[in-house]
């Protein structure tokens, strides 16, 4: 992929998380040899960190990909995401089938959005969709890609595969809150109302999108509607704020 430039912010949070809190010391990818201190060994991973191993002395039919996207998605869980990173291009590289394979390079494209990294993320998807465009985590890939291609102003490209993941996977509910979003940017309200209703009942209830369906609503004139929808986006991040500071 050509490198792209990412547009201002809008301040639109599509389904993925954001934040990156820690420095990162990352290991080598191809480490002249094995050395692990148990001091070091990160108490995320229970296997020793399999990412320590030297690629050079095993054989790829000796590494678990199932068990490196486990390791990669609790560094997600815990907001390292540049091992999350790394640990899933290994998982890639040693996957034993396609499907492995574009697991792997979805959950690697989401990781570098969570560092906006965004041309690798939009690369890491576009590479899930190379493998099998009609993949069981395609329209994962899609509605990802339409997300990294959104933050980089590629508008077109972007709404195209936000319809696609819907197309692929109607029962996605973050793809049709990505979808509803891009559709009220581009003034079709009724149908951004339409998106965001079909994300809500597939379960997708966070405040972001009670906040997408109230600005439909008041761009349709809906206004005690819309009125009600921000009172209840309202009430879910008080109540996430009060959970926070529980688990504090």
């Amino acid at each position: 992929m050509t490198d792209r430039e990412p547009r201002e912010g809008d301040g639109h949070q599509f389904s993925e998380g954001q934040g990156f809190e820690e420095p990162y010391e990352g290991f080598d990818i191809d480490p002249p040899e094995l050395e692990v201190d148990p001091t070091d060994v990160d108490p995320v991973d229970d296997h020793v960190l399999v990412d320590l191993l030297d690629d050079a002395n095993i054989a790829g039919d000796e590494v678990d990909s199932d068990a490196l996207i486990d390791v990669g998605l609790s560094y997600m869980g815990i907001k390292r995401y540049e091992e999350a990173v790394d640990a899933f291009e290994r998982a890639a590289r040693y996957a034993a089938n396609d499907t492995d394979e574009q697991e792997a390079r979805v959950n690697q494209g989401v990781a570098h959005a969570e560092l906006e990294e965004w041309d690798a993320a939009a690369s890491a998807h576009e590479e899930a969709l190379f493998l099998d465009e009609d993949g069981p985590f395609a329209a994962e890939a899609e509605t990802n890609l339409a997300y990294a291609l959104w933050e980089f102003g590629e508008t077109e490209d972007a709404y195209h595969h936000a319809e696609e993941a819907v197309r692929k996977d109607k029962r996605l509910p973050h793809g049709w809150y990505n979808l509803g979003f891009m559709e009220n940017e581009q003034g079709r309200h009724e149908p951004a109302l339409d998106a965001l209703n079909n994300a809500i009942r597939l379960g997708f209830k966070q405040a972001d999108v009670f906040e997408e369906k109230a600005r439909a609503l008041d761009e349709l004139g809906r206004e005690e509607e819309a009125t009600d929808v921000v009172e209840h986006a309202e009430e879910i991040r008080s109540q996430q704020e009060e959970r926070l500071v529980d688990q504090g």
